[in-house]
């Protein structure tokens, strides 16, 4: 019987969905939006950053109604990395007020270690 229970405890934790944190971020072009998710990933703050690609985007700033061309990324980190993924991206943005969202989603129990495990700070020994 216990045997049986403690095969089961095993079974369900390996069947239960893992939080991670979504973050995406607008930027003005393929070269910004290049060279931060190649920073972000450099230094393991995301395990993962999508380039949705261009979108076009419109908006009020500065009292007038604006239109452009941006560069959508989607960046998939942990959420014991997030804060300091956005902390990251607010600093190395290039607009003034940087578009930056966040959510937390469950991820599946695979996917969701994975993300945890890249996103682990480097030993230093």
């Amino acid at each position: 019987m216990l045997r049986y229970v403690i095969g089961l405890l095993a079974f369900t934790e390996s069947c239960v969905n893992v939080p991670v944190v979504l973050m995406l971020s607008t930027l003005p072009d393929a070269a910004a939006a290049d060279a931060l998710a190649q920073a972000v990933l450099e230094t393991r703050l995301a395990a993962c950053v999508t380039n949705l690609g261009a979108v076009s985007s419109q908006y009020h700033w500065k009292g007038a109604l604006e239109s452009s061309q941006e560069v959508q990324l989607l960046f998939k980190t942990s959420v014991a990395r997030s804060d300091e993924l956005q902390r990251f991206i607010d600093v190395r943005h290039p607009y003034e007020t940087p578009e930056i969202l966040v959510w937390q989603v469950d991820a599946s129990p695979g996917y969701g270690q994975w993300v945890n495990v890249e996103t682990q700070r480097p030993l230093h020994v």
